[in-house]
């Protein structure tokens, strides 16, 4: 027994000696979004996201640059807020992470973009669509969604062309997503050739829409677009119900989400909203979309909200950088993050100049028996 174990000892020393055992490294994937406040359901789905990216990556026991990588991921809370989430931003930089995937919002993903560029960290969006963030010149931006000029002017093309609206009031919540993709949404159905009857403001914390929606509704328009989350999104349609407001209800990806319904507590109509999702996938892309849907439900036991999918692509592609330069160092793999060619669960990604997605999708969605329900994914 004394023998064996002597030999085994020797054999251990020199297999380390010879470089045959490889030593592991800890690799920290920063993760940002509100996991408190009135879009936390959003925050977590991603977060959740991440998390399955990170546990099937190390299922894969991958080796970088001669090391076991072992991946870890540090998640922070924004709240929805530019101040904490420069915070967080921050204590991620303090904290030596590899890579960042978020944050959720446009408003606290663009003040965080400078901290993460100035320490040299990549940073990718999954769902912030506000354009200025990659048109910042920093080289460590990149998302992989479609902005909100291509999400905006769509839906206001098609309120004029497809739902005939003439008449149009526009509300939209002040925060960097709300306010761009309204802006864009109005310059869009205004060249199509529709009226703009009103543009009112509120914020992301109201509850309260009466008096704005009072105003609207002398207005007598077709439609009623929000640039906003759910959390508004859904109180304003009930309130709407309330003042006999039938008018189309439309919005971007912030208002597109499983939890609509809910939070009007049922007051929408079957095919009164018409929204858009900043992604999508067509064709025989379909049953990899399909199955991480049945996977997460499985390993989370609920159902994907919005942008968990493009969460878990935003992983895996930073993931595949580092491979390819045979390095998790950011200096390293930053330059091959940008040649990106990345076949995930929501498409192929690759990243233009300035870090955006190339040829994005849309997908179109109304509800119905309190589903939402595909209309169309447009490019």
């Amino acid at each position: 027994m004394q023998k064996t174990f002597k030999l085994t000892l020797v054999a251990s020393v020199l297999a380390c000696a010879s470089g045959l055992v490889l030593s592991q490294e800890v690799v920290k994937i920063g993760h940002v979004g509100p996991l408190s406040g009135a879009i936390a359901h959003l925050g977590k789905d991603n977060e959740n996201g991440a998390r399955l990216a990170i546990e099937d990556l190390n299922a894969k026991g991958l080796t970088i640059g001669g090391k076991k990588v072992k991946f870890e991921l540090v998640a922070e809370d924004d709240a929805s807020d530019p101040k904490q989430g420069t915070a967080a931003a921050q204590k991620l930089v303090d904290a030596k992470v590899n890579g960042v995937i978020g944050h959720l919002n446009s408003g606290t993903t663009i003040p965080a973009s400078k901290i993460y560029s100035d320490a040299g960290i990549p940073q990718i969006s999954p769902s912030a669509t506000n354009p200025k963030y990659t048109r910042q010149g920093f080289k460590t931006t990149f998302r992989v969604v479609a902005d909100d000029v291509h999400l905006g002017g769509t839906l206001g093309r098609y309120a004029v062309k497809d739902l005939k609206a003439k008449n149009i009031a526009v509300i939209d919540d002040r925060t960097a997503y709300g306010q761009g993709v309204a802006e864009e949404f109005e310059k869009a159905a205004k060249a199509s050739g529709a009226n703009i009857v009103a543009h009112e403001f509120t914020t992301d914390k109201a509850t309260d829409f009466m008096a704005i929606l009072t105003t609207i509704k002398g207005k007598k328009p077709d439609v009623v677009f929000f640039g906003g989350m759910d959390a508004v999104g859904g109180p304003m349609l009930k309130q709407m119900k309330s003042l006999g407001i039938n008018a189309k209800f439309m919005g971007g990806d912030g208002i597109c989400t499983s939890e609509l319904v809910k939070l009007s507590a049922g007051a929408m109509s079957d095919g009164q909203v018409v929204c858009a999702e900043a992604g999508g996938v067509e064709g025989n892309l379909k049953k990899a979309f399909y199955e991480f849907g049945a996977r997460y439900e499985t390993r989370f036991k609920d159902d994907v909200k919005l942008y968990a999918p493009y969460v878990y692509d935003a992983v895996f592609v930073m993931v595949d950088a580092m491979q390819r330069a045979n390095s998790t160092d950011p200096a390293k793999y930053l330059p091959e993050l940008s040649k990106a060619n990345f076949k995930g669960v929501t498409g192929t990604i690759a990243f233009d100049e300035k870090g955006d997605i190339k040829n994005g999708a849309l997908t179109l969605y109304t509800y119905k028996a309190g589903k939402r329900d595909l209309i169309a994914v447009v490019r």
